[in-house]
């Protein structure tokens, strides 16, 4: 018999990117007592990966619990960029309720609409949390209007348009119902949760259902998988089945099973449906299985992710300094990698190509394809990967292809560019808004205009530009698009590039590399600022003679290099370039080194 369960409340957080969703949850732990009083605690402490920390973005989902009077909320931080939306459609499976938290300047973003239409989706009920209310010139009662128009349109019900409205400030850690009232903590914003929030309403003594949605890897427990009791108990010690994607099942014991209890994870004896645990030490699970008693098989439905929308091909390293910096370089090693990824990410596919030696790893954006790669590229492997391409479908018979949601904030002055730039790329324009300090815009256009286009963006609004963007969907394929308006610099010989042969060519040229950088024969060593690849010999040395020169030496100053980043690599290469991956160095090259044979 199903019954609520009052001592429980299970919410995942949800926003666009930088709208402050991590540090609420900082807020929320200090002011529930999850930290000692004189614990030092890094600021988003959620954050806890190196590439999280360095980029200030959420990247993975990540859970916790906090007690506020006799009851146990789970906090599901998800990511807030469009790349990694497959993280939040598979925490939207566990959880009763959404803490969707809206930016009181911002208002409602491409990233937004997508999130809260998966939790619409999913029959869940938004608690609006209106962020930081202490910034000057703040629009909160604007921006519940916003998220309100937003609902309808996306076909919101009755009930999930009723929704509980807090005025927060994550930063000072303070939260109102009323902005007329002063703030003074977080407790109107929990006790919203606890009120205002469904139970789940759960079976604690039917037969067990529990299925895996996420998975984690710990050093000493090894592979640990993260999910929802749906009903049922789940008990340390006892024998079960998992079910399997084709109905295939495998009998094993819980041996270790953990909860989340602040920032810390503690053993249990048992989890009661509805709540969110821990399964450590099954390394054959998978996300989607389904663990039962084994007298009752009853899998749940599996979990089902929007496809990918871009593709690259990964290969082992061929140019002349492969195997000298990465510990991982074989074929063999780079396929268990990419295996062992899509295994604990549904929104990475991975298949063999028709080339030799190839993968083809599709995703949802180059953002989540260059996490991956600089995953990879830390932990010792060494490959090469191709120019992102998207996936086209075919729908009512008719080739189509993805295309975005871009938002862009710019000054007035470079509005004009943007829309000229945008219309280029086959983008039309949806909206504009004239703001107090900027030109607010919003834009759909096809997934392959948008690559490149960032550093055009920076370029024409003299880095004061904002641009985000997320999936919209699939519309009919837009036509051909130009290709890159610069070329690129490519070295004819290898060696040690020289002051002298690179002074020659920078003023024509961006370089990437510097004087006393080993090169090999097709490497591309910098960008020509016009069309077409320019083959230059760039160690060549001023030849020395034991005759006195008539003038004077010019004095050889250069440029700093354009140092590669994988973004904006993958964003500039062209179909017959790759872009060479080691754990020290990023490099740019030609598929087909030789200059001879380029020329067939």
């Amino acid at each position: 018999m199903k019954e609520p369960r009052k001592d429980l409340r299970n919410l995942a957080i949800i926003a666009h990117v930088d709208h402050g969703k991590t540090t609420l949850v900082d807020a929320l732990l200090r002011f529930t007592g999850a930290f000692r009083a004189n614990q030092q605690v890094a600021e988003r402490v959620m954050d806890s990966e190196d590439l999280e920390r360095e980029r200030g973005i959420t990247i993975h989902a990540k859970d916790t619990s906090i007690e506020f009077e006799g009851v146990r909320i789970h906090l599901v931080d998800t990511p807030g960029h469009a790349d990694f939306g497959g993280e939040v459609e598979r925490v939207l499976s566990m959880v009763d309720a959404v803490l969707l938290v809206v930016d009181s300047v911002d208002g409602v973003m491409p990233q937004t609409r997508f999130v809260v239409g998966k939790a619409l989706s999913h029959g869940l009920r938004p608690l609006l949390v209106v962020n930081k209310v202490d910034r000057p010139g703040h629009r909160a009662q604007a921006v519940v209007d916003e998220v309100f128009d937003l609902l309808v349109d996306l076909g919101a019900g009755d009930e999930q348009l009723d929704f509980p409205v807090v005025f927060a400030s994550a930063k000072e850690g303070t939260a109102v119902l009323d902005l007329a009232t002063p703030r003074t903590d977080l407790r109107p914003l929990l006790e919203a949760m606890v009120h205002q929030v469904r139970a789940p309403v759960v079976d604690l003594d039917g037969p067990l259902q529990f299925q895996a949605v996420t998975l984690d890897y710990d050093d000493y427990l090894g592979r640990m998988v993260i999910g929802r009791v749906a009903r049922g108990r789940l008990v340390r010690g006892a024998s079960v089945v998992r079910v399997g994607r084709d109905g295939a099942t495998e009998r094993f014991r819980v041996t270790k099973l953990l909860g989340a209890r602040g920032l810390e994870r503690v053993e249990l004896d048992e989890v009661g449906a509805g709540e969110l645990a821990v399964l450590a030490g099954v390394d054959s699970i998978e996300i989607g299985d389904t663990v039962c008693p084994p007298d009752a098989l009853d899998p749940l439905p599996r979990i089902h992710v929007d496809p990918p929308t871009v593709r690259v091909h990964f290969s082992a390293n061929t140019s002349p300094f492969a195997g000298r910096e990465g510990r991982f370089v074989t074929s063999r090693q780079i396929d268990e990698r990419l295996q062992k990824e899509a295994l604990g990410n549904v929104a990475i596919l991975v298949v063999e190509s028709d080339r030799p030696e190839t993968f083809l790893v599709a995703g949802r954006g180059e953002l989540q394809l260059a996490i991956l790669i600089e995953t990879m590229r830390r932990e010792g492997y060494e490959f090469s990967v191709s120019r992102p391409e998207i996936i086209t479908r075919e729908v009512d018979g008719q080739r189509c292809e993805p295309v975005e949601d871009v938002v862009i904030e710019t000054p007035g002055f470079a509005a004009g560019s943007v829309m000229e730039k945008l219309a280029i790329r086959r983008g039309r324009m949806e909206a504009m808004e004239q703001r107090e300090h900027c030109v607010r815009m919003h834009f759909v256009v096809p997934s392959r205009g948008l690559f490149g286009y960032r550093t055009e963006f920076l370029t024409d609004t003299r880095g004061e530009g904002v641009l985000h963007r997320t999936v919209r969907g699939y519309e009919p394929w837009a036509g051909e698009l130009s290709r890159r308006s610069v070329g690129a610099i490519v070295a004819t010989d290898a060696g040690k590039t020289t002051a002298y042969s690179l002074f020659g060519i920078q003023e024509r040229a961006t370089l990437f590399v510097g004087a006393g950088v080993s090169v090999y024969e097709g490497q591309v060593v910098g960008e020509n600022r016009r069309r077409g690849d320019l083959n230059v010999n760039v160690v060549r040395a001023k030849k020395l003679t034991n005759i006195r020169a008539a003038g004077k030496d010019e004095n050889t100053v250069l440029s700093p290099p354009r140092t590669l980043e994988i973004e904006w690599a993958l964003e500039w290469m062209e179909d017959d370039e790759l872009l060479e991956v080691t754990p020290q160095t990023l490099r740019l090259r030609k598929r087909i080194l030789s200059r001879s044979h380029r020329k067939r």
